[in-house]
């Protein structure tokens, strides 16, 4: 790791914080993930190596601590660590304003994206028996996941999509139901619980942030 040779707060935190995946290490610890595999399901390009050298520096300078677990080890936040929300959530913000593109070719992961609604769901809203929902995307980038994709949450459902399109209602870029009158994502299976469907998604966690027109995705 390389530093800044400057003794000002703001570039000695740097050299620990603007490190590349660093952040999103921090937000998924943030977001609950505990173990290197839960790690790497919400970081799908990052390298076995390179996450397990960032995780060993993270815990050498105090930000994560980790204990073994089984066959594998347990990371979570120290109290450093904890003080990286703010920040986190400030990024996350201001990212979701000002950054044009969010849901473009590049950037759409099918799996990233089904892993991100599996931790985000409405549970109170669920039906009591097990229902198995069934994403068949259209547009899947080629590498960034398979196009039938499942959440195991009772009955049979089918929900079809174009992965943009319901990677833009996640972002809050335009409702659930418009997507469904363009005809973008079609839901079929038992009635009651196609008209329950759009209330398990609570939707990202910054998918109500407010944004200046020329900042909204077209």
């Amino acid at each position: 790791m390389h530093g800044y040779g400057q003794f000002c707060p703001v570039a000695v935190a740097c050299e620990v914080f603007a490190e590349r995946w660093t952040p999103l290490i921090l937000r998924e610890l943030i977001l609950g993930a505990r173990r290197f595999s839960d790690l790497r399901r919400g970081m799908p390009l990052i390298s076995r190596a390179l996450l397990t050298q960032r995780l060993r520096y993270l815990e050498d300078v105090g930000v994560i601590e980790s204990r073994p677990v089984g066959r594998g080890r347990e990371y979570r936040l120290s109290q450093a660590g904890e003080e990286f929300h703010g920040v986190i959530e400030s990024l996350g913000i201001w990212g979701q304003r000002w950054i044009h593109g969010r849901a473009s070719a590049e950037n759409l992961d099918a799996q990233l994206l089904l892993w991100d609604i599996r931790r985000r769901l409405a549970v109170d809203q669920l039906p009591d028996r097990r229902v198995v929902v069934r994403f068949e995307f259209r547009g899947v980038p080629r590498g960034r996941g398979p196009a039938t994709l499942w959440l195991v949450l009772s009955r049979q459902e089918v929900d079809a999509c174009d992965l943009a399109a319901l990677t833009r209602v996640w972002l809050g870029d335009v409702s659930f139901e418009a997507a469904v009158r363009a005809r973008d994502i079609r839901v079929e299976g038992a009635r009651e619980l196609v008209r329950a469907f759009p209330r398990w998604l609570l939707r990202s966690h910054f998918a109500d942030v407010a944004r200046p027109r020329s900042a909204r995705a077209s």
